[in-house]
């Protein structure tokens, strides 16, 4: 593993970005994913992807404070079907190491290492808007205005800083099927009782503060890797700032490619609010001429629902939505240690959700 001194982390000075080194870099195949008014392509054939979410797949415990259980990674890419994605989290705290505060990039090489080997696509995702595996600190409305480029997180980086050494040292990995610059952006703050979801506020003006963020963020992106889509994360509910239209207007920016929806509906064809609903957003998503990828479905199962009558309810899900129109699917979420005993969206490494995935992969 590579081990990189930072002069400064988040709790100590103003340092500047930890040194990069050089990573092996395959040439080649930086436009393996394209994107059309519609769908995506791999490799220059339609690709309609199905896969998981596996938020954890950079936790090393020897090196890391984690997020979730470990992974065997080969075991993990190994068992999925060709033309697959995993949607991980590639997060600055999978680079700090607990013990001594240093940079060591091995966690995450590993991850990239493995799904080279198994030649499997990865959706890497550089911060997550709650905070949670990261700083545990809810990221309100002024991290988006200027906050990104100035409040620094672990290992001393600002997330700007992150962008750029992530971007820089994985771009040359034939596995990255795009970027997705944070999951479920909202331009909310927290309220007077806290910051969970009930008691943010929304003030006025939350689409222009998402757009400029996408615009500039995206763009800082686009110059270091300038041939891979960047997917939006959106949730695509009634979100500080993505609300009804105002989910047009940041979708419409040229620094976002793919548009995003999560789906946690209690049924089959429960979507949330109106004008917030994945009809909705299927819709807008064909006026500004981008595809829409359900890059998060979760249902519950365990102690609340059979595992199998889980898949069925999913295989379902994942064809209706693509004859709507949708462009991928990806369940929420693999983890390795299912807590069947529970009412959680754990799928565990012998769910019925893998056949799922691998049918209707394509």
């Amino acid at each position: 593993m590579l081990v990189v001194a930072v002069t400064g982390l988040a709790a100590c000075s103003t340092s500047a970005r930890p040194p990069l080194t050089s990573p092996t870099v395959i040439e080649g195949f930086t436009e393996r994913v394209t994107v059309t008014d519609t769908g995506l392509r791999l490799d220059n054939q339609d690709w309609w992807p199905t896969g998981f979410n596996a938020y954890q797949l950079g936790t090393d415990w020897s090196v890391n404070e984690g997020c979730g259980a470990e992974v065997d990674l080969d075991a993990y890419f190994d068992r999925l079907p060709a033309r697959a994605l995993t949607r991980f989290n590639l997060f600055s705290m999978f680079v700090v190491d607990k013990n001594s505060g240093l940079i060591d990039f091995g966690p995450l090489d590993a991850v990239f290492d493995a799904a080279t080997r198994h030649e499997q696509m990865v959706l890497p995702v550089l911060a997550g808007s709650t905070g949670q595996c990261e700083d545990e600190a809810f990221k309100e409305r002024e991290w988006y205005v200027d906050g990104w480029q100035s409040q620094k997180s672990l290992g001393g980086m600002t997330f700007a800083d992150w962008v750029r050494t992530a971007v820089t040292r994985w771009k040359g990995r034939p596995t990255i099927a795009g970027w997705e610059l944070i999951g479920e952006p909202e331009a909310s703050v927290c309220g007077a009782q806290g910051c969970d979801w009930q008691v943010r506020e929304c003030p006025p003006g939350g689409a222009a503060v998402l757009r400029s963020f996408f615009d500039d963020a995206g763009a800082l992106l686009r110059s270091i890797d300038p041939d891979r889509p960047i997917f939006s994360g959106f949730v695509g509910g009634d979100q500080c700032g993505l609300e009804g239209s105002d989910y047009r207007e940041v979708a419409g920016s040229a620094m976002i490619d793919v548009l995003d929806f999560h789906d946690y509906g209690g049924n089959l064809s429960d979507y949330g609010p109106s004008g917030s609903d994945l009809p909705t957003r299927l819709d807008q998503a064909r006026e500004i001429g981008k595809p829409i990828v359900v890059n998060e479905i979760g249902v519950e199962a365990g102690s609340c629902l059979d595992a199998t009558t889980r898949a069925r309810g999913l295989r379902i899900k994942i064809d209706q939505q693509r004859d709507a129109g949708t462009a991928g699917a990806l369940l929420w979420a693999y983890v390795p240690d299912p807590r069947t005993g529970e009412c959680t969206y754990d799928i565990g490494p012998d769910d019925p959700a893998w056949q799922v995935v691998a049918d209707t992969v394509s």
